[in-house]
């Protein structure tokens, strides 16, 4: 078969139509406001070898490091039809444990057209993952009939509560066991029944279990379509024709990428950046980034970035990865394939122990939301002195994350706990030609925000306050966007945390802008007898106790100028002229 370019751009829309559909699916019926409104979660395809072929417009930190909790879910279990695998460890390619992941196998079904079953021999790469032979809902071992997948879909999706010491599950924590519950690869569904004491065994260590099994029926759902779609493409097109272009994908992509790092000079480009701290020390955690660009090719190295730290900032190789994949992946063009040939042409080092490639049981609650969007940033400094009429200044660099809950007090109409979790948007950094964008989430984070009507109905508080933080980007040539403020009154006593960044350290300017204005947070307590109301500020990363009638207030970055602004002109008057003169 040869390669025919219509037909190249038809399947590659087709795959990634099949993401974004199921990523409606999920949204559509999720139960809560984290997943059906803000657009927490992920969808992707990946061909039988658990290679990503195509990804939904949806998180970025999700999809980049998702290809590796899809290998640890093909390597740890023998997945047959109608299977699906759970996992949320983030030392098996996940993120946090909040985002819990499925994966499901899709096997081309007995009326998929003339080479409707994939046998392991018949295509020109077998799978590289070692499978269990053998065992309930096992596949059969090579040689004896077996077939193997012609694709896997996942979704990944995060969870308002997982457990663990803090409601919604992204406090404070010094090691990986404080954060919530760890999934290991297991199997939620087997021949297409829900495994009912895996399912109880989650739901029983989680706040919200309603929500819970609500959003995971959610997610097994949105796989099923995905299943269903790609199958009906297996049967129109044939087995032998779509893995055919399942290659030429992969090979397309790669090349593409090729093509845009030789249009890098080589040479080797360094940068450093810092989070404030790490929630428990007032040290900076350091990170440093070295590209490599030669001939095509690309190594980042992050020698020399902070060792894994006391608080939950630690990011795993997942994390690291996916954000690397992000920042060259902007460097092509909207219609590029988002397929695994792009990282054919990339090096990723990452020394093991640090910040940004953490070993058990280091904490990792905010190394997928804040040291993610750090390793971004640090990324583009660096290639800012090899592309500087192409990079933008910082964005505002953090997710603002804000979670809070109760412990079982009454709410409302029904009894039981609550926990919410939300990220809030910030101020985008100025392009070379444009100013930064206001109020959006950026990079890393591909979220919206959740309407007021929605969390004041589904949650006791108030939005006291929900405006742009005018003047908070940094001037230059071109100006940088502007954060946000937002102002929420708790109408009950509650336990929250906010893990945040760019507090103390603001998003850097380029080419001579100005930074961006740092963060600030708030929590104003409410005055008793004989006591006024208390206004405390508090770090970037921290738990807090908030009585009734408490208020939040968050202030998020502005981000960073881009070239030096023009100096205003003095005009002066005719007498002035008539005395030079």
């Amino acid at each position: 078969m040869r390669v025919d370019a219509a037909e190249l751009e038809i399947f590659k829309n087709l795959f990634h139509s099949v993401a974004e559909e199921m990523g409606a699916a999920l949204r559509r019926s999720a139960f809560s406001p984290n997943i059906k409104e803000r657009r927490d979660y992920s969808c992707a395809v990946f061909d039988g070898r658990g290679r990503v072929v195509a990804m939904g417009d949806h998180m970025p930190v999700h999809l980049g490091s998702m290809p590796m909790s899809v290998a640890a879910a093909i390597q740890a279990l023998s997945l047959a039809p109608g299977d699906i695998a759970m996992l949320n460890d983030p030392y098996a390619g996940g993120t946090h444990l909040p985002d819990i992941t499925l994966v499901a196998p899709v096997f081309a079904g007995a009326g998929s057209g003339p080479n409707s079953v994939v046998r392991q021999t018949s295509l020109n790469n077998p799978s590289p993952y070692p499978r269990p032979l053998g065992g309930e809902g096992g596949a059969q071992a090579p040689g004896e009939g077996a077939s193997w997948p012609i694709f896997y879909v996942a979704n990944r999706a995060h969870h308002s509560d997982i457990g663990g010491a803090q409601p919604a599950s992204m406090g404070l924590s010094e090691e990986i066991y404080q954060e919530g519950l760890r999934i290991p690869p297991v199997a939620l569904v087997r021949g297409s029944r829900m495994q009912r004491d895996v399912l109880a065994l989650v739901l029983q260590n989680v706040r919200t279990p309603r929500e819970r099994e609500g959003d995971l029926t959610a997610q097994v759902a949105a796989c099923r379509l995905g299943e269903r779609r790609l199958q009906e493409l297996a049967a129109k097109y044939g087995v032998r024709k779509v893995a055919f272009y399942l290659e030429a994908l992969d090979r397309y992509s790669a090349l593409l990428m090729r093509a845009a790092l030789r249009r890098i000079p080589d040479g080797v480009y360094v940068a450093e950046d810092a989070l404030d701290d790490d929630g428990f020390s007032a040290r900076p955690v350091r990170l440093r980034v070295a590209i490599h660009i030669k001939r095509g090719q690309a190594e980042v190295d992050f020698a020399g970035s902070s060792p894994a730290c006391r608080g939950g900032v630690n990011a795993v190789l997942a994390i690291t990865t996916s954000a690397v994949f992000y920042v060259f992946r902007c460097l092509l063009g909207e219609d590029v394939p988002a397929s695994a040939g792009l990282m054919s042409p990339i090096t990723v080092r990452a020394p093991e122990g640090s910040v940004v490639n953490a070993q058990p049981p280091a904490a990792v609650a905010a190394g997928n939301v804040e040291t993610s969007q750090r390793i971004v940033d640090v990324l583009l400094k660096a290639l800012a002195k090899a592309l500087p009429d192409r990079i933008p200044a910082a964005s505002s660099g953090t997710m603002n994350n804000v979670s809070f809950g109760n412990a079982g007090a009454p709410h409302r109409e029904r009894e039981g706990p609550f926990a919410y979790y939300e990220t809030i948007a910030g101020g985008m950094g100025a392009r070379p030609t444009l100013d930064g964008l206001s109020g959006v989430h950026t990079h890393m984070t591909n979220s919206l925000n959740t309407p007021i009507e929605a969390l004041e109905s589904a949650y006791p508080v108030r939005v006291r306050r929900y405006s742009l933080r005018r003047g908070s980007g940094g001037a230059g040539k071109f100006r940088g966007g502007d954060g946000i403020v937002r102002e929420i009154e708790f109408l009950t006593d509650v336990r929250g945390s906010i893990l945040s960044d760019r507090r103390r350290f603001p998003p850097y300017g380029l080419k001579g802008g100005k930074p961006g204005a740092a963060g600030r947070n708030t929590l104003i307590l409410p005055s008793l007898p004989g006591r006024r109301r208390r206004t405390l500020t508090l770090p970037s990363k921290a738990t807090f106790e908030a009585p009734r009638g408490s208020i939040l207030r968050v202030e998020t970055p502005g981000g960073g100028g881009w070239g030096k602004a023009k100096k205003k002109l003095e005009v002066r008057g005719r007498e002035s002229e008539d005395k030079r003169g």
